[in-house]
């Protein structure tokens, strides 16, 4: 049976404003109706596997689990308390399904690619898993369309006969190259795109780490060691994990092993790595334009225009990116989309939130939206799912106005616990415990004025909370 391994790291910030660090690329409807994450494990629907091991960042861990639930797919969570590459990752996932006496073939997927032919998809991956079996390292290299400069290229070396299978010995890992040197690759028929998706024996991988870097391991062993469980996820021990040396599985095992495979596949995959992939796998409508959301158009050609709030309306331009968002908007050439995260490099610089935050952020009990904000006033629209509750709290510097505007309250203010509905409402001086709960089964709505010296999110003592946040 097939151990899938999902890869959920990464802050996609070349899809900036929709992706940003608190919730990026994998975690939204980029292509259909589900995340790009779910899409990942919905795909793997007539494949003989076992529930998945995810591998995300400590802050991403409650988005994980909901988008997960959400499809049934739960499985297993390991928390990277630290980004450390895939090379560390991938070691977590196989040791710790050795440490329970068993040794899968691993599917070692990202969570942020589109694969619109998912039967050839899964029917190429069936057809590898003997490779893996017998030992070797499986990459998956994709059969170019056009000579694409963002991917790094694999050179076939000699051919492997199977009875199901065709692959070939990799000769060659390299770089992403230029537009001559892409068509050389092109037109030669040796090269595939590196896809990052990968099929192999959980004890052979071990085996090939330990061989060419065996400090990976020890790192990731230690954590492991002094791993502890909280609710769905496991949580390695972050002293040593943050040793670990930072290293792609491409630089520290398949490009030394003898043992690496790459098996084709010609299955419409994307990796969505720029607004411009957007645009090249939705639909055009008669001018080459993809529009989402209230757009209005005249005399322009050839653009991508998001719109998730206002209405947004071009005029004669063309071949341009237009994404709008509740707090920024990007307008760029499609030419240049590669360098919207240079965007996002000077947001940092300016110590400015959007790069990391939406206006609107999810919680494990729901999200909120910060509709305003001034010197010494905050209002929020808080929804909170049915039967969640948020922590038991206190503010040091701000009191709290809460007006319900749809469902059911319960409020702990202080010493009093009681229920508030529509449009009945509660005021919470600074310095009082409070609490917010949803007993109810319809989402819970309401607005949240905030008032004081400091509104920052940091302003939260907690004293008990569901979810293990300190």
């Amino acid at each position: 049976m097939i151990k899938p391994v999902i890869m959920a790291g990464g802050s996609g910030s070349r899809l900036w404003p929709l992706s940003r660090k608190l919730m990026p690329k994998q975690f939204l409807k980029i292509a259909s109706e589900s995340t790009m994450i779910q899409e990942t494990a919905l795909r793997l629907s007539g494949l003989d596997v076992s529930s998945p091991i995810t591998i995300c960042n400590e802050e991403h861990r409650f988005i994980v689990a909901e988008q997960l639930r959400e499809i049934d797919t739960l499985g297993s969570i390991i928390l990277e308390p630290v980004g450390r590459n895939t090379a560390p990752a991938i070691a977590l996932a196989a040791l710790t399904e050795i440490a329970k006496g068993e040794d899968p073939t691993l599917l070692v997927l990202a969570a942020d690619h589109v694969i619109y032919n998912e039967s050839e998809f899964r029917r190429v991956v069936a057809s590898a898993e003997p490779l893996a079996k017998a030992g070797d390292l499986v990459t998956f290299g994709i059969v170019p369309s056009h000579a694409e400069t963002g991917y790094g290229y694999i050179r076939a070396g000699a051919k492997i006969e199977g009875d199901e299978v065709t692959g070939f010995q990799v000769s060659q890992f390299v770089e992403k190259p230029d537009l001559p040197t892409a068509q050389q690759y092109l037109a030669s028929g040796e090269y595939f795109w590196n896809s990052g998706m990968f099929m192999f024996k959980a004890s052979r991988y071990i085996e090939e780490l330990e061989k060419f870097r065996p400090d990976i391991l020890a790192s990731c062993k230690a954590s492991l060691t002094q791993a502890s469980n909280d609710h769905d996820f496991i949580r390695v021990d972050e002293t040593a994990f943050a040793s670990c040396p930072d290293d792609s599985i491409d630089y520290a095992v398949m490009e030394k092993t003898a043992n690496a495979v790459v098996v084709p596949l010609d299955a419409a995959w994307n990796d969505i790595g720029s607004f411009s992939a957007i645009w090249d796998i939705k639909d055009k409508d008669a001018n080459g334009n993809v529009h989402q959301g209230d757009v209005l158009s005249h005399g322009s050609t050839n653009n991508l225009v998001i719109a998730e709030q206002k209405l947004v309306a071009t005029v004669g331009i063309g071949n341009c990116i237009v994404v709008e968002t509740k707090d920024a908007v990007l307008v760029a050439n499609k030419d240049n989309v590669q360098d919207v995260k240079k965007i996002v490099e000077q947001i940092k610089a300016s110590n400015r939130t959007e790069a990391d935050i939406h206006r609107q952020v999810y919680r494990p009990w729901g999200h909120y939206d910060s509709i305003d904000f001034g010197k010494r006033d905050q209002v929020k629209r808080i929804t909170v799912s049915p039967g969640e509750k948020l922590s038991i709290q206190m503010h040091h510097h701000r009191a709290e106005h809460w007006v319900v505007v749809s469902g059911t309250a319960k409020v702990t203010n202080g010493e009093k616990t009681f229920l508030l509905t529509e449009n009945q409402s509660t005021y919470i001086p600074a310095g009082v415990v409070h609490a917010l709960e949803n007993p109810g089964v319809l989402p819970l709505e309401l607005i949240e004025v905030q008032s004081g010296s400091y509104l920052g999110e940091d302003d939260i003592v907690r004293f008990e909370d569901r979810y293990g946040r300190s």
